[in-house]
């Protein structure tokens, strides 16, 4: 099924499971997604900016070009959750407690996003930025910052091992120490 420029904010998303959906240009905003099962959908320059997830389950979803704003993703149903984010815009969003192992977050604005008791094991995050990103007791174990930008990670408060760096985002491993680093 497919739906094209549908504005949910005038008329709700019917209540239930949509499987092979794709909603493109739609906008969700303020709209409340709650109990909801989505599974292998595509999600194409929509607007889910303040979206309430209780209970949404999303698996293999398909973020694109997506407004994201102030999301709590850990209110989404936890069994098999999975979903990839592609150029998408997640300020202020929260994944508190939320393990989201191998997920791909690719050229997406992650400004101000809770990763605080997130399992990010192996996840990539592939020329993101992390502005003011949380991440205490967080798991980026084979995580992938290769190419993400302005994130602030302390190596004592969050599993770190094999992840990979880059320079020179490599530096906001360093930020609690508060030193100058001249080129």
């Amino acid at each position: 099924m497919k739906y094209d420029k549908v504005d949910f904010t005038q008329k709700n998303l019917e209540r239930g499971e949509y499987e092979y959906c794709e909603f493109n240009n739609c906008d969700f905003s303020n709209t409340n997604l709650s109990f909801m099962k989505f599974v292998e959908c595509t999600f194409n320059g929509c607007n889910l900016s303040l979206v309430k997830l209780g209970k949404t389950a999303f698996r293999d979803v398909v973020f694109k070009d997506c407004k994201m704003l102030g999301l709590h993703f850990y209110d989404c149903d936890d069994f098999v959750l999975s979903f990839s984010f592609d150029n998408c815009t997640l300020n202020h969003s929260s994944f508190f407690g939320v393990k989201i192992r191998n997920t791909k977050f690719k050229s997406s604005q992650l400004q101000e996003v809770d990763f605080t008791d997130c399992d990010l094991t192996s996840a990539i995050l592939s020329d993101c930025n992390l502005v003011d990103a949380k991440f205490e007791n967080t798991n980026i174990e084979k995580a992938d910052f290769r190419t993400a930008t302005n994130y602030s990670i302390d190596l004592e408060k969050n599993k770190i091992k094999k992840a990979k760096f880059a320079y020179p985002g490599v530096i906001g491993l360093l930020d609690k120490y508060d030193i100058v680093i001249e080129k």
